[in-house]
């Protein structure tokens, strides 16, 4: 009877969460239906109002050709707003201003600024040791410091999950040790069978007077939650907060999802990686062929900035933290841990699309141009800027062996017709493409020359890279490293490689131009 309840709340959740999405969908499309009929109607009533309209659709895009942004996102609005001004007025008006996220950015700001910069300080002497063994790796974690106010530190140990349910089960053992506090950051949740096995613990551990939060984005979770679960949550003595809830007022900010995932248990263990807590992610159910993902622990000084991370989204939401509650946080962490790992460099670090620096892009550019044997890469979406192209291009001609894995089976045709569109290119200039034959490949990594690498929530697409929250773990290792490639070299070994499918000869052949529907996905990609 029990499970029976369980089904028929949880089909009433999706119902109820499909509905809301549609109404909101509806009420956006109506309020912009209603602004270009306006506009259409004051450009048929006089000249004078023409004219007017067109001087202001110069002058918009004059104004984005003068932005500091990738000029792949300036061209989509530049070629609407002057093919069609009328039309793309309206649009850029409702979705291209970025003075509708200024309120967000000042209190995300102000909050990061009180937490990464008075509460995280930066160990000159480890940058200063990674910098005896290798200046370009040294630059690396001296940049995303910097830059990101992420320190890297040592003692600091990290053990590599090559499959998602394993990582699952080791964060479930963790959280039955929880003496203090559980902080829970995730993209999507399913109120379903694997998470069922976590919340009874969540709750098991609320009733003994630990201090759980549990906080989801509003979007990402619309099929699986709906406002029931944080009442529920909260009945059960467990803090619970949905990012950037979607509203049917138009407001480009619902545009930038937090893709996070984030677990701190007590401040000295922490977990990340590319899986939700939604049962597909464990191949409980399979949607698309069998689900490939991975997770990363870290126990250690480092886990300070997964807690750092989480706090920072928690409070710009909400801000019911005080600076002593900072300290407390922060400061929770076992003093006495001492790293088996003496020469293990980690560095934990978040991105946000309110800044100006795209720390994640960044980060995988860097590792491009100091790489100098290989760079294997993961990732379930390729959409990526000129910069990336070329680096990647650059690489291979400098001898470098780069090699990508994407999915087998897509879960958005639309994103896979894109994804396959830059293969071409970069098959051509010999990069190497795997697709990962067995089923949908979500894991999100980077590996290069024995020496770094990269597992988090950021994938190499713009939405990831431009619009997203996010979240990963840089590593300068050389035993983590061999792990993160043992499971790459096992990608490749399933997957199907599919260079020579894609390679063409550019001294013989003349490309095929792309076709018409796949060149305005792609026109339109930075954007969507």
């Amino acid at each position: 009877m029990q499970k029976h309840n369980m089904r028929t709340e949880k089909k009433s959740s999706i119902k109820n969460s499909a509905t809301r999405l549609v109404l909101i969908a509806l009420l956006v499309l109506i309020q912009t239906g209603w602004m270009v009929f306006l506009m259409l109607k004051l450009n048929a009533y006089s000249t004078a109002i023409t004219l007017t309209l067109t001087f202001i659709a110069v002058f918009i895009a004059l104004k984005i050709f003068g932005t500091h942004v990738n000029s792949a996102q300036r061209m989509p609005w530049l070629i609407v707003i002057t093919a069609v001004p009328f039309f793309g007025i309206c649009i850029y008006l409702l979705f291209g201003r970025s003075i509708v996220t200024k309120g967000m950015r000042r209190r995300f700001n102000g909050i990061e600024s009180d937490i990464l910069v008075n509460k995280l300080s930066q160990d000159e002497t480890v940058i200063d040791e990674i910098a005896a063994k290798d200046k370009g790796i040294a630059n690396q974690c001296r940049y995303i410091s910097h830059t990101a106010r992420y320190p890297v530190y040592k003692n600091t140990d990290v053990e590599y999950y090559a499959e998602a349910d394993i990582s699952f089960a080791a964060q479930i053992e963790e959280l039955k040790k929880a003496e203090h506090f559980i902080f829970m950051e995730y993209h999507a949740i399913e109120d379903a069978l694997s998470f069922e096995r976590l919340k009874k613990v969540l709750i098991e551990k609320a009733q003994s007077g630990v201090e759980v939060r549990i906080f989801y984005d509003d979007l990402g979770s619309i099929f699986f939650l709906n406002k029931e679960f944080i009442k529920r949550m909260r009945e059960q003595g467990i803090q619970c907060r949905v990012f950037n809830p979607l509203k049917v007022v138009v407001n480009m900010f619902m545009n930038n999802r937090d893709h996070r995932k984030i677990t701190v248990v007590d401040g000295r263990v922490g977990f990340t990686g590319g899986y939700n807590l939604a049962d597909e992610y464990f191949n409980i159910t399979h949607p698309y062929g069998y689900w490939k993902d991975t997770g990363i622990k870290l126990t250690g000084d480092a886990v300070r900035s997964l807690t750092a991370s989480f706090l920072t989204m928690w409070n710009a939401i909400d801000h019911t933290d005080s600076q002593a509650d900072y300290d407390k946080y922060l400061d929770a962490a076992d003093n006495t841990y001492k790293a088996v790992d003496s020469e293990c460099y980690v560095q934990p670090y978040s991105d946000n699309p309110l800044g100006q620096d795209r720390i994640g892009e960044d980060v995988y550019l860097n590792i491009l141009k100091n790489a100098k044997d290989y760079v294997y890469i993961t990732t379930p979406y390729l959409i990526i800027t000129d910069e990336m192209e070329r680096e990647l291009r650059l690489a291979v001609k400098r001898g470098v062996d780069v090699r990508i894995v994407t999915p087998g089976i897509p879960d958005k045709k639309m994103v896979y017709k894109i994804t396959r569109s830059y293969y071409e290119p970069l098959c051509s200039a010999g990069v190497r493409i795997y697709e990962y034959t067995p089923g949908f490949c979500h894991a999100k990594q980077w590996v290069s020359d024995d020496e770094v690498s990269v597992v988090g929530t950021i994938n190499m697409d713009f939405r990831s890279l431009y619009l997203h929250f996010e979240n990963a773990v840089f590593t300068y290792n050389k035993g983590l490293a061999a792990k993160v490639k043992k499971d790459m070299l096992n990608n490749f070994e399933e997957g199907r490689e599919v260079t020579k499918d894609y390679a063409k000869d550019y001294a013989k052949d003349v490309i095929r131009p792309l076709k018409l529907g796949t060149c305005i996905l792609r026109m339109i990609s930075p954007l969507l």
